[in-house]
């Protein structure tokens, strides 16, 4: 393997042994302590335009299979691993790693000590790198004069509607940067599912009669997007079940006046504890987040905290005191880790349930 080297705009430079894609490239670095599902992270529409150093030791040696894409396309900057394996004995495999980035002309570099790079970002903070093949001043010049696009949803999410068909209850989701994930979750309980552009109004989404509608997750910052996104949310959570989740969730909570903050470092993990607050009890799930709902802001909303983060006490989940409007911060459907949660879309079938057996109710009344 040809030499590589992963610099950071904090003038650290880290050599290794080059895979993937010969491209330089650049983007925010992250850390991601997942021990399994490097498919289903790599494709996932979360880490647009992100480098992700994996703390798993060995990347690879399951290769990639038509089972664990998250998205069809794939958008992630580098791959950033302590050792890559070129050796796959999954039945699944139909390709190598290093084939899959060639294919989309992605960088990786091995042959780095992740966990001391783990706890450099951990201690300075997020911030941008580049994979190149000299680590000479004019790569870090040419690092540093990057500047990273805020306006990474459009960038992922589905520029037209497209159905998930089924038989059942009429579900919309609206694509922030939508997983996978989701819609199988909505195929396992038959749902009759149509998939709406990000920046839909309210107006279209009610025309099509849905029976629930889902906030999915995304890239990138919650106030990079504009305010007509929140006024949807406001409009179409006084009339149809609603359920959020990730990037949906922080639109969530700031459509019903709470407020956020950015965390230091990103957390990217699974098997991470979640507690329900009105149970107590422990569930494990997938976590991606960079923002969360500061808890002094929703005592002036009509939010109420279900589940909190049992390793840094932020808000996990919030629901809605008046609607049958719920939201969670974690990935439901696992992809990759625990699927504790996903009872989640059971729920939400539930309330979309109880809403219809509300509203006839009031129709026999009259």
């Amino acid at each position: 393997m040809a030499t590589r080297y992963l610099i950071l705009e904090d003038g650290t430079a880290y050599q290794g042994k080059a895979f993937g894609s010969r491209a330089t490239t650049t983007g925010k670095i992250i850390v991601n302590s997942n021990m399994l599902g490097y498919q289903e992270i790599i494709t996932n529409p979360i880490y647009h335009d992100q480098i992700i150093v994996f703390t798993q030791p060995s990347i690879g040696n399951i290769g990639i299979n038509h089972k664990s894409y998250e998205s069809i396309s794939t958008s992630i900057k580098g791959v950033v691993t302590h050792e890559y394996s070129d050796i796959s004995t999954n039945r699944l495999s139909k390709l190598s790693l290093d084939d899959f980035l060639k294919q989309r002309n992605i960088p990786g570099i091995s042959g780095i000590d992740t966990r001391e790079l783990a706890h450099h970002l951990r201690k300075h903070g997020a911030m941008k790198a580049s994979l190149v093949d000299v680590a000479d001043q004019h790569a870090f010049d040419q690092l540093n004069a990057t500047v990273l696009t805020n306006q990474q949803v459009s960038q992922v999410a589905t520029p037209k509607p497209y159905p998930n068909p089924g038989t059942g209850l009429n579900i919309i989701v609206i694509d922030f940067g939508l997983k996978h994930g989701i819609l199988k979750q909505l195929s396992e309980r038959h749902c009759d599912t149509i998939v709406l552009p990000w920046n839909v109004d309210s107006k279209n989404i009610l025309d099509l009669d849905p029976d629930g509608i889902i906030l999915s997750t995304g890239p990138g910052s919650p106030y990079d997007l504009p305010k007509s996104v929140l006024k949807m949310i406001q409009n179409v959570q006084k009339r149809v079940p609603l359920f959020a989740m990730g990037l949906g969730h922080e639109l969530f909570a700031l459509a019903n006046h709470a407020s956020l903050y950015q965390l230091k470092i990103d957390y990217h993990n699974s098997s991470h504890p979640i507690k329900e607050i009105i149970t107590n009890h422990v569930l494990y799930a997938s976590q991606n987040q960079e923002y969360s709902v500061d808890n002094q802001s929703i005592q002036n909303s009509n939010l109420i905290v279900t589940y909190r983060d049992l390793v840094n006490r932020t808000i996990q989940g919030l629901r809605h005191r008046d609607y049958p409007a719920f939201s969670v911060q974690f990935s439901p459907d696992g992809g990759p880790g625990p699927t504790d949660s996903v009872d989640l879309y059971d729920e939400f079938l539930e309330n979309i349930s109880s809403n219809m057996n509300k509203r006839s109710s009031r129709n026999d009344e009259f």
